[in-house]
């Protein structure tokens, strides 16, 4: 594996709990990239324990919400671990701050593959949780899943193809989008480096942003800052999504067996991705009975981050402790 030069003090948006232990592990996946992680174990408890791998949100580092999720679920009594996807955060991969949906999706299958092999991990309890739709994909793919998470999610295919709300949803400006990208390949090819997306506006936001955005930005710049996250600092590389555009990734949702839990903020401008990946997955579905859609009344897409008063930890529980 790679060699990853990981923090060992705590640098979390979020504080320690002193009921859980807390410690870096690193694992590969299948395309020989090195994935760093923070393992979080409830303590004074023995035995073999039920297991989440956690990810997300998209762009941001398992400093942030994903560890702060994996810490909230480990005071629960299940093993977790919340790890930084490949080319970001403490993760390895070069170059630094590309996605891809396979490689995203093959993150989360690698995180399954590390907590199977754990003396202290019930290989057949083992679940997932996260962000941007890559969870659901891999509910589709890998059969090891018990029981999937998906929380305040995108569909990132879906948002870069056609735009939000679907508002850019045309051939031609698809193809715009596709020049455009093809002509930063050419600069970047000969800066020899790759030109940054730029992550959320600085604080403080001007008033006449979308709401969105200004909620993004007093989360990534403002209260939850992390020096590795993109969304907090310079962004995705421009041309780092592009494989997005016509990689749709939750083709097969409607064929998930295992138990699904899709939570979203019904105030939140995101919401529709959820509620048409929740229509989508029970359209032709055999096994609807363990699937559900949880929509948060009055939560923006950002309090699904971070707000005590409004995550459902307890909801999350016991929808995994039913279904490991």
């Amino acid at each position: 594996m790679e060699k990853l030069n990981l923090t060992e003090e705590w640098d979390k948006t979020f504080p320690k709990s002193d009921k859980v232990e807390h410690k870096k592990v690193t694992f590969p996946n299948r395309y020989g990239i090195t994935l760093a992680a923070d393992m979080y174990i409830p303590k004074n408890t023995e035995g073999k324990f039920a297991a989440i791998a956690v990810c997300g949100p998209f762009g941001a580092v398992k400093e942030q919400a994903s560890g702060l999720y994996a810490q909230e679920m480990a005071e629960r009594g299940f093993l977790t671990i919340a790890f930084d996807p490949s080319y970001t955060g403490e993760s390895g991969g070069e170059p630094r701050y590309m996605a891809s949906p396979d490689i995203n999706t093959e993150d989360f299958q690698a995180a399954v593959d590390f907590l199977s092999t754990l003396d202290n991990v019930d290989p057949e309890k083992i679940g997932i949780c996260g962000w941007g739709g890559m969870a659901l994909n891999v509910a589709a793919l890998d059969t090891r899943i018990k029981a999937t998470a998906a929380m305040t999610m995108y569909d990132m295919t879906r948002v870069n193809a056609k735009g939000y709300f679907d508002e850019e949803d045309s051939e031609e400006q698809r193809y715009a989008k596709k020049v455009a990208l093809n002509a930063q390949r050419i600069t970047d090819y000969k800066n020899g480096k790759y030109g940054r997306a730029g992550g959320c506006l600085p604080l403080p936001v001007p008033e006449d942003v979308p709401f969105y955005v200004k909620d993004y930005s007093e989360y990534y710049k403002g209260r939850a800052y992390h020096e590795r996250s993109l969304n907090s600092n310079d962004g995705w590389n421009k041309i780092g999504c592009m494989s997005f555009l016509n990689q749709p990734i939750l083709a097969y949702v409607n064929e998930i067996r295992s138990a699904v839990l899709i939570v979203h903020g019904d105030k939140a401008h995101s919401c529709y991705f959820s509620k048409d990946a929740y229509e989508k997955m029970m359209t032709g579905n055999k096994y609807t009975d363990n699937k559900e859609l949880m929509l948060i009344p009055g939560a923006v897409h950002t309090d699904l981050y971070d707000n005590l008063a409004v995550i459902p930890f307890d909801k999350l529980a016991d929808f995994f402790r039913n279904n490991l």
